[in-house]
């Protein structure tokens, strides 16, 4: 027998936690700017992630690790105005939390205040518990993340999948067991084993999100600018490109310029 869907009006971090009691998948995207948002949050997904992979797809660096808190805070706010119904996550970025819980507290209360975000997420465990307890004893919510995380890529030195071996396996899940125990209210498990990441879900009362973690998981997400093919390099086995943006706009605008070229742009009805 099918269970009625609950229609939230808004998302919150309690809305995701009672999709994931009724077994209602969580869908998230990320999203950087004003526009695309409109679109995002419009077409009915629950969270919009502003990643600091807005160093990748909008700045052009090769990692994550260049974006700076003030360039995190500015997308982080073009995306909030845009939103009516989505819950925002915002990007600590790299170097604004590691090494210093009151350094982190004050980068996150800076994209809280400044932004207008719901949320802010960290990637690692217990190594940065110290970071997510002071974060959280302000009254910010904390989404964590494990698995691949960007902002290690130079500790990894490769993107390949992560905690394959027993050693590795067994460590992410305490940690994602120490982030649910410390109170962050939900988790993204980035490219790991499939059976790992069901593993790690089952085991967690709060929802466990993934991305090329498998089917087992609570929710998915994607970069969109992957999901609807505005980028053409990038093609990972769990990506499922639902457009192709990349060749319909080079069409698009390779026509402007011919017909800007010969003149048939703009016609008499096109003008004053």
């Amino acid at each position: 027998m099918s269970v009625a869907k609950k229609n939230y009006k808004k998302i919150t971090t309690k809305s995701l936690v009672d999709m994931k009691a009724q077994g209602e998948k969580i869908s998230m995207l990320t999203a950087y700017d004003y526009t695309m948002s409109k679109i995002v949050d419009s077409a009915g997904v629950d969270v919009i992630l502003v990643g600091d992979s807005a160093s990748n797809v909008m700045a052009g660096h090769e990692t994550t690790l260049p974006i700076t808190l003030d360039q995190m805070i500015y997308h982080a706010s073009s995306v909030v105005r845009a939103v009516d119904r989505a819950l925002v996550v915002v990007d600590l970025p790299f170097g604004t939390y590691q090494s210093d819980p009151k350094e982190a507290l004050r980068s996150a209360i800076r994209i809280m205040k400044e932004s207008g975000g719901h949320a802010v997420k960290l990637e690692g465990g217990s190594e940065i518990k110290d970071s997510i307890k002071k974060i959280l004893n302000a009254g910010i919510p904390v989404m964590g993340h494990l698995g691949l995380t960007p902002q290690s890529i130079y500790k990894f030195g490769t993107y390949t999948v992560r905690a394959k071996e027993d050693a590795e396996a067994e460590k992410l899940l305490e940690d994602a067991k120490v982030l649910e125990r410390l109170g962050c209210f939900a988790i993204v498990l980035e490219k790991i084993p499939a059976a790992l990441a069901e593993k790690v879900a089952s085991q967690l009362q709060i929802p466990v999100i993934g991305i090329g973690a498998g089917s087992g998981v609570d929710g998915q997400v994607l970069v969109l600018h992957d999901m609807i093919g505005m980028t053409h390099e990038f093609s990972p086995r769990f990506l499922r490109r639902y457009m192709n943006l990349y060749e319909d706009m080079s069409q698009a605008i390779g026509q402007y310029v011919t017909d800007v070229k010969t003149k048939d742009f703009p016609n008499a009805h096109e003008q004053y």
